[in-house]
């Protein structure tokens, strides 16, 4: 396969709405990318801030360009923080290693994309995260 379609993508995404919704969230920006780091889907919630679209974007991105999710990201800067910045560099400031954003994965491992979710503190955005990819039926690494 060659990465998410859209339809799953949009799929993705309705898992995100709907976990947002269960929690009361703040207004969320959810997107995906595929398997090589092009965007596929894009929603925001009514009453989103001005740069959460390239946020959650920058997530997507990071995850999908180091293979692991954006939360693990955080906790390795903490450790490699010039390694960070240096990623950031090369990514254009694409690069946003702040939890929310996971890999989707297939049954088989395959990896078809990411989904990074900002709006709301990190650890609910990535709850929201992991709603989408369940929501859809796709996996992906803890």
């Amino acid at each position: 396969m060659s990465g998410i379609s859209l339809k799953q993508a949009e799929k993705v995404i309705d898992g995100v709405i709907a976990k947002t919704e269960e929690l009361n969230t703040n207004p969320m920006a959810i997107a995906v990318l595929d398997n090589a780091g092009q965007l596929t889907a894009f929603r925001k919630q009514d009453g989103c801030s001005l740069m959460r679209a390239d946020i959650a974007i920058g997530k997507a991105y990071a995850s999908i360009g180091m293979g692991v999710s954006t939360g693990v990201l955080q906790e390795r800067a903490a450790n490699l923080p010039h390694f960070i910045d240096s990623l950031a560099a090369v990514a254009n400031g694409k690069f946003v290693p702040v939890g929310g954003a996971y890999l989707i994965k297939m049954d088989s491992g395959e990896i078809l994309g990411a989904v990074g979710v900002t709006g709301d503190k990190a650890d609910i955005d990535e709850v929201c995260a992991l709603a989408g990819i369940a929501f859809a039926g796709f996996h992906t690494e803890k």
